[in-house]
């Protein structure tokens, strides 16, 4: 069987028609096996090769007693899920695939493998970081989706499912070359700032109320570039990649052109460091945001009448993307409606939701590297 055939062969059996993913045919315990059993080798290699894979911020937990017990509870978690498939699927395909990573990462040694690269090298690339952003928010956007579905004939493995599970890759990937490129230019304007008197003051304030802040002077920020990226048309060609996705749900979000999170990422920090929050708050901001993101696109039919008024919502952003004409260039906030109202771009129909998402006539195409030169391209 060629690498083609059996590329197929693995799309066809996760993306398999209803009655072939039941509970009992072996299709759920196949798919978490296979996804537990990546994930495990996926730290397992950073950790054999942190100078590669491995964030620096990250490398810290590979001694950790318990970071190496929960890799291997993820791979032991893997294994048993996949013997499970394999005795209950007439395809051994995701079965045989789970039990061979999690094989292959005991062969390379496990939690107890010593780093063959321990100096950190000028370049690496954010596998650790990878899988620990898939694991974390799949264990807990994927139950909730399945519980409490907006679209409950959607499944898991949707359409356009390998573009964006892509982007995840190329961002997580690429975290080392984002991070220094958005935060140089925000350090150099705190090293430069005035604000000395005024930075003192807001690193002393209380740690809620400085994540409150930071929250807000951040979505103030965000939304008028993230307006700007919509009404300005070179913008749009970037930020239409985005908004090329017919499906929402955990994954949509991380549809994003490279360009544009270098802009808006180096935007929205530089009032970060130019006022001076605790590098405490910084971090803790940039694990809500991800995972607020991460929320408010996701498949979940909650109806919060009372929190949506306050803050954003699945069904508040759910409009931002939708392909009818009032849901154009609305709800361009992330966080805090306030700035729509204020704005007058807020648009929140009494219990509806949008019929569809995506771009009128579809214009983008399909694949990550076609959407990687779409901006580029003559319109």
């Amino acid at each position: 069987m060629s690498l083609h055939d059996a590329r197929q062969k693995l799309r066809s059996e996760l993306e398999a028609p209803a009655p072939l993913r039941a509970f009992g045919t072996g299709w759920i315990s196949g798919v978490a096996g296979l996804a537990f059993s990546l994930i495990g080798l996926a730290l397992v290699i950073s950790m054999r090769a942190p100078g590669q894979f491995a964030m620096p911020e990250l490398t810290a937990l590979h001694t950790n007693h318990w970071f190496k017990l929960g890799i291997l509870v993820i791979l032991l978690l893997g294994f048993a899920a996949s013997v499970l498939s394999l005795a209950l699927r007439p395809s051994k395909l995701l079965g045989t695939l789970g039990c061979a990573a999690a094989l292959l990462a005991t062969l390379l040694g496990g939690t107890n493998s010593a780093a063959l690269t321990p100096d950190p090298t000028p370049l690496f690339l954010g596998l650790d970081w990878f899988a620990l952003n898939v694991l974390f928010t799949g264990i807990i956007f994927i139950p909730l989706e399945r519980i409490s579905p907006l679209r409950a004939e959607q499944p898991l493995f949707r359409d356009e499912w390998r573009e964006d599970i892509f982007y995840y890759l190329i961002s997580s990937f690429m975290v080392q070359v984002l991070a220094f490129v958005s935060f140089a230019p925000a350090k150099w304007v705190a090293a430069a700032s005035v604000l000395a008197s005024l930075q003192q003051w807001v690193a002393g304030l209380p740690f809620l109320v400085q994540l409150v802040a930071i929250m807000f002077l951040t979505d103030f920020v965000q939304y008028w570039v993230h307006r700007a990226f919509h009404r300005v048309p070179w913008l749009w060609n970037f930020h239409a990649v985005h908004h090329s996705a017919q499906s929402m749900d955990w994954m949509a979000g991380a549809r994003m052109h490279f360009l544009e999170i270098l802009i808006l990422r180096t935007l929205t920090v530089i009032p970060m460091f130019a006022l001076g929050f605790s590098s405490a708050v910084v971090n803790a901001y940039i694990l809500v945001v991800y995972l607020y993101s991460t929320f408010i696109h996701a498949n979940l039919s909650w109806r919060l009448p009372v929190i949506d008024q306050l803050l954003v919502t699945p069904r508040f952003h759910h409009w931002h993307h939708g392909i009818e004409k009032e849901a154009i260039d609305v709800n361009f906030a992330i966080h805090f409606p306030l700035f729509d109202r204020l704005f007058g771009t807020y648009h929140l129909p009494k219990e509806q939701w949008p019929s569809g998402y995506g771009i009128e006539g579809h214009p983008v195409p399909k694949g990550y590297w076609a959407q990687l030169l779409y901006p580029f391209r003559r319109k």
